[in-house]
C-alpha cells in the first residue's frame, strides 16, 4: 500500500512539473523565423499543438483532483501564449502572401465628354490554399482569419509627378475576396494615356505600378474635342478649328472626317497638325492613340441667305469608321439635329461659326491738284464708297489745313453707307488774304464705324498752287516791244538783201 501511494505521488509530481519542463525545453525562438515566416509558422504550429494537448491532460488531472487550480491556470497561460504565437505567425504569413493585381484598366469616353477609367482589381493571393497544404493547416482558427479576403484596400490614380488625377481622389474596397474582382470607376481629372495605380491594403502593404490604359473594345469611335469650338470670322476671311482626336476603339484604326450642317457657300478642308497636307482620313497606330488635325474654312466675300452676318452657324465634325461610310447617308444633303447625330453612334464635336462683316471705306476723287489765283477758292468733291461686307456708319471727313485757310464741307457727315453704296462730299477751300505765291498741301482724313469697330479710309493729299496776278499795262508794253523788235529785224533784212 505505501508503495502504490508513492508511485501515485511521483506520477502527479511529474505531471505537475511537465508544463514547466515544456516551457523550458519547448521549441525555442529562432531569429530567422522573421525572415522565413513559413518555417516559423510550422514551428509555432507544432508548439501550439503540443501546448493544446498538454492543457487537455492537465484538465483531466484537475478533474480527478490530482492538481490544483493554480497549476491548471499556469498551464492555461502557457497554452494561451503558444496560441498567440501561432496566430501571430499565421497572420504574418497571411499578410505576406496577400497580393492584388490590376486585371483591367480601361479608359473610356462618357457622354458628357469626361474621361473615365474603369479599374478591375483581383485578389491573387489565393496562396492560402497552397501554404495550407504545405504546412497541413485546416483548422477553425485558419478559417476564422479569412485568408482569402484582403480588407481595406485604398486605391488612387497618379500622374508622372505623383499627383492624384482621379475623382474620387481615393477609393476604398472594404473586402476583396479571392475569385471576386472589384470594379472601381474613376473620373480622370487629367487626360492621360499612362498612369500610376497606387494601392494600400492589409497591414499597410503599399504597391504602385505604372500602366498604359486600355481602350474599350466594345466601343468603336473616336472622341473629338476643339478648344476653339466657337469663332467669329469676317466675310472673305479664313479660320481654322483645332481638333484633338482620341481613339476609343479596340477593333478599328482608320476613320474618315466629315462635316455636317455647314452651308455649301463655305469651303472647308481638313489638314494635318502642321496645316500643310490636306486629308479626308486618318489612321491610328498601336503607339499613337491621339491625333491632331485642323478644319480650315473660308467664308464668301458677300453675305447670302445661308450665310448671314451676325447669325451663328452651328455645324458638326464627325469621325466615322471607314467601313461604315457606305451605311451613312450623305451628310451634306440635309440639316441634321443633335439627336440624329447622336443616333449615328460615332465620334463628333459641335462647332459654331459667327460670320462677321467689316465695312471698307474707299475715297475717290477725280483731281487732287489745283492752280488758283490768290483771290480764288478751290471747289472739289470726293466720293465715299463702302467696298466692305458690312454697313458703314457715321462717315466723317477731316481736313488738315495750312495756317489761316478756311474750309466748307457739305454734308458734314454721312449717317450710313450700305454695302457697295457711295455718297459724295463737297468741299471748298479758301486761302487767306495776301497769301504768298507757292504750293500748299491739305490732307484729307476719313473715318467711319462698322459694327462698333473703327474704320479709316486712305488719307488723301490735295495740292493747291497760288499763282501771281496779271498786270495789263505791262503786258501791252511787252507786246509793243516784241512787235517793234520783229519789225526792225524785218526792215534790216530787206535793206541788207538789196545791197
Amino acid at each position: 500500500m505505501p508503495v502504490r501511494i508513492c508511485i501515485l505521488v511521483l506520477t502527479a509530481a511529474l505531471l505537475i512539473m511537465e508544463p514547466a519542463l515544456f516551457c523550458q525545453t519547448g521549441v525555442p525562438f529562432n531569429q530567422r523565423d522573421d525572415q522565413y515566416r513559413l518555417l516559423g509558422l510550422k514551428r509555432a504550429k507544432e508548439a501550439y499543438e503540443v501546448a493544446r494537448s498538454d492543457f487537455e491532460r492537465q484538465k483531466e488531472l484537475f478533474n480527478k483532483g490530482l492538481i490544483t487550480a493554480v497549476d491548471l491556470d499556469r498551464n492555461r497561460s502557457y497554452f494561451a501564449d503558444a496560441e498567440v504565437n501561432y496566430q501571430q505567425s499565421l497572420l504574418a504569413v497571411l499578410f505576406e502572401e496577400q497580393y492584388i493585381s490590376v486585371d483591367e484598366a480601361v479608359k473610356y469616353h462618357a457622354k458628357d465628354g469626361s474621361r473615365h477609367v474603369r479599374l478591375t482589381l483581383v485578389n491573387t493571393s489565393g496562396g492560402s490554399a497552397e501554404f495550407r497544404k504545405l504546412i497541413n493547416i485546416d483548422d477553425e482558427l485558419f478559417r476564422s482569419l479569412q485568408p482569402d479576403v484582403i480588407n481595406n484596400v485604398y486605391v488612387s490614380i497618379l500622374n508622372n509627378d505623383g499627383a492624384i488625377v482621379s475623382q474620387p481622389y481615393e477609393a476604398k474596397v472594404a473586402e476583396l475576396r479571392y475569385g471576386s474582382p472589384a470594379h472601381i470607376d474613376f473620373t480622370l481629372l487629367q487626360d492621360l494615356d499612362a498612369v500610376t495605380i497606387y494601392m494600400i491594403y492589409g497591414s499597410g502593404t503599399q504597391r504602385s505600378m505604372k500602366i498604359f490604359l486600355q481602350k474599350d473594345a466594345t466601343v468603336n469611335k473616336v472622341a473629338v474635342q476643339s478648344e476653339q469650338f466657337s469663332q467669329e470670322v469676317d466675310l472673305g476671311k479664313t479660320a481654322s478649328f483645332d481638333l484633338t482626336l482620341e481613339l476609343f476603339s479596340g477593333t478599328n484604326n482608320t476613320f474618315s472626317l466629315k462635316v455636317a450642317n455647314l452651308p455649301r457657300e463655305i469651303s472647308r478642308s481638313f489638314k494635318d497638325e502642321a496645316g500643310r497636307v490636306r486629308m479626308s482620313q486618318l489612321k491610328f497606330t498601336e503607339s499613337t492613340h491621339t491625333r491632331r488635325a485642323e478644319l480650315e474654312i473660308s467664308l464668301p466675300d458677300r453675305p447670302s441667305d445661308a450665310v448671314e452676318i451676325d447669325k451663328p452657324i452651328a455645324f458638326y465634325v464627325l469621325v466615322l469608321p471607314r467601313e461604315n461610310l457606305t451605311d451613312t447617308p450623305d451628310l451634306e444633303t440635309k440639316q441634321w439635329t443633335q439627336s440624329e447625330i447622336e443616333e449615328l453612334d460615332v465620334g463628333y464635336v459641335r462647332l459654331e461659326l459667327l460670320p462677321r462683316g467689316k465695312g471698307e471705306l474707299l475715297i475717290r476723287s477725280q483731281q487732287l491738284y489745283y492752280s488758283i489765283k490768290p483771290d480764288e477758292s478751290v471747289h472739289m468733291s470726293i466720293e465715299a464708297v463702302n467696298e466692305g461686307s458690312h454697313r458703314l456708319d457715321n462717315i466723317e471727313i477731316k481736313v488738315d489745313l495750312p495756317l489761316n485757310w478756311s474750309k466748307e464741307i457739305s454734308p458734314t457727315s454721312i449717317s450710313s453707307l450700305e454695302i457697295g453704296e457711295d455718297k459724295r462730299f463737297n468741299l471748298i477751300f479758301t486761302p487767306p488774304e495776301n497769301i504768298s505765291v507757292g504750293k500748299y498741301q491739305l490732307r484729307l482724313r476719313t473715318s467711319a464705324m462698322s459694327g462698333n469697330q473703327p474704320v479709316n479710309g486712305e488719307d488723301k493729299t490735295v495740292t493747291i498752287e497760288i499763282q501771281t496776278g496779271t498786270n495789263l499795262f505791262a503786258v501791252i508794253v511787252i507786246a509793243f516791244l516784241i512787235i517793234g523788235l520783229v519789225g526792225g529785224i524785218v526792215v534790216f533784212g530787206i535793206r541788207l538783201s538789196r545791197r
